[in-house]
């Protein structure tokens, strides 16, 4: 589905991306994890060809991004969902509208089509009957579910989601966590996670790639990971400080 091969990336004299290379096949559920600046969102970036990296290239269905012209890079888009971290909801329009924007705009089905398929995805994110609401008047947890209905809306073949838990309560975050594993056995599409938090991690993570200093310093089970006897591994998913790196010593 998805390959990397030897991204590098640079902002200048800041190195992000040196060297990342992995295989992503249909249906895989894969964690990336990482510390903060590490270049998770970059590489997400890359995935979807917003970003091209400076050496190295994407692979999407054995197709290299950077090779595409813009209408093939459009194409390669349609399959992918995105949940962002904020949700990134429009605020001035409902809920519903923001759920069809897309639908609406490439004007592929009927306006009854678009307002089944807006019912169908707020039913599987158990938030029925809620489409004429603003996102003013949701919850945070409330608003990642909206986000994550028009994600899936159009039917992509990879979900990816930028830290999905961030801001929320343990309860709500363990609720999106809930939905996003219901969601992958539902929809059978590949989900690619970036996230900090650990409960995600290994609940979702049924592969997890660990970057530091812009490579693939671990690509494993998340039961190997969390298993780790690897001093950095260990510290970093027990949430563990070493002091020499924080400056204390």
């Amino acid at each position: 589905m998805i390959e990397a091969r030897s991204i590098i990336k640079s902002f200048g004299k800041q190195s992000v991306l040196a060297g990342v290379s992995f295989v992503i096949e249909a249906g895989q559920s894969v964690v990336v994890l990482g510390r903060s600046g590490s270049g998770k969102s970059v590489l997400l970036k890359h995935l979807v060809g917003l970003m091209e990296p400076d050496s190295g290239e994407v692979l999407v269905g054995g197709q290299p991004l950077n090779r595409m012209t813009e209408r093939q890079l459009l194409e390669v888009r349609r399959k992918f969902g995105m949940l962002f971290q904020g949700a990134a909801l429009f605020d001035s329009l409902s809920v519903g509208e923001n759920i069809g924007f897309a639908m609406r705009r490439e004007r592929k089905l009927t306006v009854d089509e678009i307002n089944r398929r807006i019912a169908e995805m707020l039913e599987l994110v158990d938030l029925p009957g809620i489409q004429n609401k603003k996102p003013s008047e949701l919850s945070g947890g409330m608003k990642k579910r909206v986000g994550l209905a028009r994600a899936i809306a159009h039917r992509p073949e990879v979900l990816l989601y930028d830290e999905p838990t961030t801001g929320l309560d343990p309860v709500g975050a363990d609720s999106i966590d809930q939905l996003m594993e219901r969601v992958c056995e539902q929809l059978k599409v590949t989900s690619i996670i970036v996230t900090h938090d650990m409960r995600t991690a290994r609940r979702l993570g049924r592969r997890i790639l660990l970057l530091r200093d812009g490579k693939i310093f671990l690509d494993s089970p998340a039961s190997v990971v969390f298993e780790s006897k690897d001093p950095y591994v260990h510290n970093f998913v027990n949430g563990i400080a070493n002091p020499k790196e924080v400056g204390l010593l």
